[in-house]
């Protein structure tokens, strides 16, 4: 039986890549794009691992994590952000978080990466 894995992030692409990349792994995945949507599915899926993006709008991870950790002291938290700076993690720790990762902006890279390649490529044609 596969681990349930809730995926929480107000960011469509990143629930999208990273959900796949979840799936892929071989874990059942749950979505939720709001800390609103992640308490309840906390509550009503009962997943076993918890990925959650530290900044969203409304409800930030910090806060859903307290939310969360009010019905639920045990399910393993990883918090996860494009901003690893030391005050993002800052009351997450008094919260049992399991690991904290920051996100890697695969578009960003991307697109440096596409625009680096189209330079080479008008300089190669001149």
């Amino acid at each position: 039986m596969a681990r349930k894995v809730l995926l929480v992030d107000d960011e469509k692409d990143i629930l999208t890549i990273m959900g796949k990349r979840i799936k892929d792994w071989g874990y059942d995945l749950i979505k939720a794009s709001s800390g609103g949507e992640a308490i309840e599915a906390l509550k009503s899926q009962n997943p076993d691992i918890v990925v959650l993006d530290y900044v969203m709008p409304t409800m930030d991870g910090l806060n859903t994590l307290k939310e969360m950790r009010k019905f639920n002291k045990t399910v393993p938290v990883i918090m996860f952000t494009a901003y690893p700076d030391g005050r993002s993690i800052a009351g997450a720790e008094k919260l049992d978080i399991f690991a904290y990762i920051p996100k890697v902006s695969a578009f960003a890279t991307a697109e440096t990466s596409l625009k680096t390649a189209i330079q080479m490529a008008e300089k190669n044609l001149k």
